[in-house]
């Protein structure tokens, strides 16, 4: 939440400056994965025990939670190139989740897009819980394409290794590409165009229907950092079928997207002449490199133990007692404080007598802003029934 907070104060962000300092990007890389894999082989099979009833669902949900607080935290700080540069080697394992989530994004797409937001119709909280993270993983994948964008913005001081990861192994330019064809950012729904901004589905008007989303630019950017930048180009295999998807963005780089990012100019130079160029055999040097260790690491040393680490969970970390569960409440409570929170977003509030901008709340029914003392005193008499109303509601529920 901080690190939102400065970065939208443009005012220095000392969050970044501090995981620099103390070396802790490859401490959230690894965390990152650790919890990306628990979702996969854990949770599942915690879901499927007989004994699995838990009286609240809220530990598991903050654990779910967790993968989408890292990637939102690393697409904040990773827009300075040193951040990437202090991720060290993890960049490789960083690579290579942004891969996972991109392919199971456009995987998804081919399927009809996202899941949709309606109300859930499931009658269990593990299965509200199931649909919870199914829509999470779309929001976490989109955030996991503004990370890759970020690390392609640092070409020239990445290592040969990842690199060849980005081009070889993934073929990056090709997986942008089918990004690209699928939009999965972008729907029809009841006639009109939709398109996922904000953490929410959000109709376009006609006008804006032509105007660059964030997400298309993030994709055009990654594409022109991996293929026009010189030491990706020379290292970038041009095959018969990379050719055949990379003239694809020819139909794309119409005149009204080259007038919202210039730049691409040069990009349609070099399809132009990618059209005429022979394509290249795949290349099989030998070549000595570094490979991502993290998830190898962790399904090594936890293979076999799955159904073992479900049931140790199930009875040590998700079946807390009600004195355990109010002190987790309690500082949850303490974390995401209304007064941040509200901090975060874009408009601030207001206050309810001058309408100035407001920093205390009336502490009885927390509903009603004061710049001051005297603002909250002057409209008691008008505020004064509805607030011991909403105070008696609160302590009925």
């Amino acid at each position: 939440m901080q690190a939102i907070l400065d970065a939208t104060a443009s005012q220095g962000e000392p969050i970044q400056e501090l995981l620099v300092t103390h070396g802790k990007i490859p401490t959230l890389v690894e965390e990152l994965i650790a919890v990306e894999m628990w979702k996969q082989k854990v949770f599942p099979v915690l879901c499927r025990l007989e004994d699995f009833k838990p009286q609240n669902t809220f530990p598991i949900y903050m654990v779910l939670h967790h993968e989408a607080s890292i990637i939102n935290l690393l697409e904040t700080v990773f827009f300075h190139k040193e951040v990437c540069e202090s991720a060290e080697d993890t960049v490789l394992d960083l690579v290579d989740y942004c891969h996972r989530k991109l392919t199971l994004l456009v995987a998804r797409s081919g399927r009809g897009g996202p899941p949709e937001e309606e109300e859930s119709q499931y009658s269990t909280p593990i299965q509200e819980l199931q649909k919870q993270a199914e829509l999470m993983e779309f929001e976490i994948a989109l955030k996991a394409l503004s990370v890759l964008r970020y690390i392609t913005d640092c070409v020239d001081s990445l290592s040969l290794s990842t690199l060849n990861r980005m081009l070889t192994t993934h073929n990056l330019p090709c997986l942008l590409v089918e990004l690209l064809e699928h939009s999965p950012w972008r729907r029809q729904e009841g006639g009109k165009l939709q398109q996922f901004e904000g953490g929410r589905w959000q109709t376009v008007a006609p006008s804006e229907q032509q105007k660059l989303s964030k997400l298309d630019g993030q994709v055009w950017i990654a594409l022109y950092n991996l293929l026009l930048n010189p030491e990706a180009r020379a290292r970038y295999c041009l095959t018969s079928f990379a050719k055949g998807q990379l003239l694809k963005l020819r139909a794309f780089l119409t005149d009204i997207l080259l007038d919202q990012l210039p730049n691409l100019a040069d990009l349609q130079g070099f399809l132009a002449h990618l059209a005429l160029t022979e394509t290249q055999l795949p290349k099989k040097d030998l070549v000595l490199e570094q490979i991502p260790e993290i998830w190898e690491r962790l399904e090594r040393d936890n293979r076999g133990k799955w159904q073992a680490i479900a049931k140790h969970q199930l009875r040590h970390i998700f079946s807390p007692s009600e004195q355990d569960l109010r002190l987790q409440a309690r500082r949850w409570a303490e974390t995401y404080r209304l007064d941040v929170l509200e901090a975060v977003t874009p408009e601030r509030p207001r206050c309810a007598f001058c309408s100035a901008e407001a920093s205390k709340r009336c502490s009885r029914c927390q509903n009603e802003w004061y710049c001051c003392r005297e603002c909250q005193v002057k409209h008691w008499e008008k505020h004064g029934k509805a607030c011991v109303l909403a105070a008696r509601g609160d302590r009925a529920k």
